[in-house]
């Protein structure tokens, strides 16, 4: 048996033709959900990328109990544990946060692993007089990633397709296996950072999405409320539309290479996504620092299990990135750890075996979300600070550094939780804790208001979801503060 599991960046499902877009040109998702099942009612887990993939790795959720870091000493890694049992496992990147500090656990737990270099600010080329920064719209020319980005953009040229990284990313993935089609008991997981931003394509697929702008380069929103015109706003759309078309036609080269390898028949494929990304929906770019409204939490999922051969059919229920490492560990017969909280999907991608009730997410610091398929609950801070928060680490480590000397000072080691194997943790004051502006408590019923424009509150609904969402906590042996923090001590003490 074999699998590979293709994942992207900051792919919004709204803008793909199996979930509804009918003017994005992407038409080998369309072919994908012909070939595999849809899952309807995916939702991100933990928030954002390097948080994502530690759940990837261990089947459970990171966001109550730290905030962006490394694989912990006392974590179960998927790839790993196949490595150890004889399934030969290889990651393809460019995904540039794998080489900084808070990621920097992540691809040696592979058999082995190709990191290709220049997407965004990746500290790839070295210049020490930099480019003329050209005026872009919504980026601080003083920015180091920016100017770093320009740098490496003169390496990445939009003629030349086989310059980007996406493209050696696929070229890379594909020559995986054309080589090793013939060899059994191996996992790929190939994943490009496209389409994150910012939205930089070949001018080929820029040229699908032909309309007037003669304004400022803008092809990397900043994170917060839109100010822009109506053009700019029109044009960014479009550059994130032609980055995912680039992705869409690689997504095609996979599928092009099964059909002629004939891998369909014993190899798994699972096609995924880490989060969304806001488009100027709701009024906001991007992610992180907005509640987390279905274009970010809402994810595309596109499973084909061989086992089954269930093609062309969608599933409801309700599935989460902490499922695939259980899904794979249980496809290639390995028992799942007891600190797996995720399950197995292969009964739901058969007949549509519900796998939980109510789903949990969020970002270390914001919203504690939950939802049924129908309610989406966002529950903010009780009090006007939000807080207490901790981080519980034994990696003390942020996106592109080190916790300062003056953010560990008052750190102090804490009993184990359930799932840290007896290790006791480094207990740390808020450090990298979320600073969203906007935390107030929101309920919407996504079958009266699927565009979530019209918050409402009630008790009954609310009482019912916060008591999944405590019970869902206590399986994960959430910190006592977050129970202080969102005003649930009654639950606590019960």
């Amino acid at each position: 048996m074999k699998a590979i599991m293709v994942m992207f960046d900051t792919l919004n499902r709204h803008w793909l033709p199996p979930y509804g877009c009918n003017w994005v040109h992407a038409p080998n998702f369309a072919r994908l959900a012909e070939r595999t099942v849809v899952f309807d009612n995916c939702y991100v887990g933990s928030m954002p990328c390097m948080p994502a993939r530690r759940e990837l790795h261990t089947g459970r959720y990171n966001f109550l109990h730290r905030s962006w870091g490394p694989l912990e000493p006392f974590d179960d890694s998927m790839p790993e544990l196949l490595r150890k049992q004889g399934v030969y496992t290889h990651l393809v990147t460019d995904h540039q946060h794998y080489w900084e500090d808070g990621g920097a656990t992540y691809h040696n737990r592979y058999s082995s692993y190709d990191l290709i270099r220049g997407q965004e600010g990746d500290l790839w080329k070295g210049h020490v007089r930099g480019p003329e920064l050209p005026e872009a719209v919504g980026r601080s020319l003083a920015a180091g990633m920016y100017r770093q980005d320009q740098i490496n953009r003169e390496y990445i040229r939009r003629d030349q397709e086989e310059e980007f990284p996406q493209a050696q990313t696929f070229t890379s993935g594909l020559e995986f296996i054309r080589h090793n089609s013939g060899e059994d008991s191996w996992f790929l997981q190939l994943e490009t950072f496209d389409p994150h931003e910012p939205f930089y394509a070949p001018q080929k697929y820029r040229d699908l999405y032909p309309h007037d702008y003669d304004g400022k380069p803008f092809d990397w929103p900043p994170y917060g409320a839109v100010s822009q015109t109506k053009e700019e706003i029109a044009h960014l759309r479009f550059e994130y539309a032609a980055l995912l078309s680039m992705c869409d036609a690689y997504l095609g080269k996979i599928l092009d290479t099964m059909d002629e390898l004939d891998l369909w028949k014993d190899t798994m494929l699972i096609v995924n996504t880490d989060h969304g990304f806001l488009l100027g929906e709701h009024d906001q770019w991007a992610k992180c620092v907005q509640p987390f409204y279905n274009e970010v939490a809402h994810t595309p999922l596109f499973i084909w299990d061989p086992r089954s051969q269930v093609r062309g059919e969608r599933r409801s229920s309700l599935v989460q990135m902490i499922d695939i490492a259980p899904t794979l560990l249980e496809y290639f017969g390995l028992d799942i750890p007891p600190d797996m909280t995720g399950q197995p999907l292969g009964e739901t991608i058969t007949t549509d075996l519900p796998v939980r009730d109510v789903a949990l997410f969020g970002i270390h610091g914001g919203h504690v979300n939950c939802t049924d398929g129908r309610y989406v609950y966002m529950l903010g801070p009780a009090g006007e600070i939000n807080g207490p928060l901790y981080n519980y680490t034994l990696m003390p480590t942020h996106m592109r550094s080190r916790f300062a000397v003056a953010e560990l000072t008052d750190a102090e080691l804490v009993e184990p939780f359930a799932f840290t194997k007896g290790l006791r943790t480094l207990k740390v004051h808020g450090s990298g804790a979320h600073r969203g502006i906007d935390l107030r408590t929101r309920l919407f019923d996504l079958e009266k208001d699927l565009e979530q424009q019209a918050p409402f509150r009630d008790a009954e609904t609310e009482a019912r979801l916060q008591a999944a969402m405590v019970h869902i906590m206590r399986e994960h042996d959430a910190p006592p503060e977050q129970y202080v923090r969102l005003g649930l001590t009654q639950s606590l003490s019960s």
